[in-house]
């Protein structure tokens, strides 16, 4: 059975920092292309950030520049570094396996997620 937990949130002021982490055990962890979800009060789940098993990473708009997601393979670690926070990235943030199915990335192995709320 897969698990995803992920770790690190919590209540921030706006423009103030938070490092999330997910610990997986997937195995042949570093086939697989990660990804961070959020989850905003009234709005549909939305990808933030994935990292391809190369490490190559992909950022959604909102976060360019602000956010940054990596890796740790020899751990089955994935991170998101959250940086310049704004009250619209208050939500629940969720770790997931992912893959490309057509345009869209679908999430495959999914954790429980983690709380952010910044404040203004």
């Amino acid at each position: 059975q897969v698990h995803l937990v992920e770790s690190g949130g919590g209540l921030v002021q706006a423009g103030g920092s938070l490092r999330l982490s997910c610990a997986t055990s997937i195995s042949f962890f570093s086939r697989y292309t990660m990804g961070w979800y959020r989850q905003a009060p009234g709005k549909q789940r939305e990808l933030v950030a994935a990292i391809t098993s190369g490490g190559g990473p992909n950022y959604a708009d909102s976060v360019k520049g602000r956010f940054t997601v990596s890796r740790d393979n020899a751990k089955n670690m994935v991170y998101l570094q959250m940086d310049s926070l704004e009250p619209d990235d208050t939500g629940i943030y969720y770790c997931a396996s992912v893959r490309m199915m057509g345009a869209e990335w679908l999430g495959d192995y999914w954790g429980r997620g983690t709380q952010v709320t910044v404040s203004s």
